[in-house]
């Protein structure tokens, strides 16, 4: 179970190093556009773990509530090819009282060329009622630990794209 202790740092954003599958691949042996959510899903999956300490089913069972993804967001930059070496980044990048918006990004193994972006935004929710609920708690401990919160009311994903590959060119 996540403990907030002010005296620690909390990264905002997790990264994993994955090569691509070539089951995942289409016959031009470009990443298949539907693949690409169960790389970023995967590799936060792992990482929170380690980062944060949090298994996500330990405050499911104690809250009796979850998150529900009720939009993706998804713009393909580059392809990802069969073999290749790539990074994955996710962070939360805004939150309010019941509602997030993950981040999920590709870049190649340098980190100098992005390839995919996603924004997955998900409700949080009982699970008996399936009803929209505040986060409390622990959850809300995690959220202000670990959140961006980025101002997103004036930002579309085709701006953070460009926001990300600037980025990288300054690296």
């Amino acid at each position: 179970m996540f403990e907030f202790n002010p005296d620690k740092y909390y990264p905002q954003e997790t990264e994993s190093r994955v090569v691509i599958r070539f089951q995942d691949c289409d016959p031009l042996q470009h990443l298949n556009n539907a693949k690409y959510f169960d790389y970023f899903f995967n590799a936060r999956e792992d990482q929170v773990p380690k980062l944060y300490g949090l298994e996500v089913i330990d405050l499911i069972r104690k809250y009796k509530a979850a998150w529900v993804v009720y939009n993706h967001n998804i713009s393909y930059v580059k392809p990802a090819m069969v073999g290749e070496w790539v990074r994955i980044m996710s962070r939360i990048i805004w939150h309010n009282h019941n509602t997030i918006v993950v981040e999920y990004y590709m870049t190649d193994d340098s980190k100098t060329q992005l390839k995919t972006l996603l924004w997955s935004t998900m409700r949080y929710v009982t699970l008996a009622e399936g009803k929209s609920t505040d986060h409390e708690g622990a959850v809300a401990d995690f959220l202000k630990a670990t959140s961006g919160n980025l101002d997103i009311s004036d930002l579309d994903i085709k701006d953070r794209v460009k926001m990300l590959i600037s980025e990288f060119k300054k690296s």
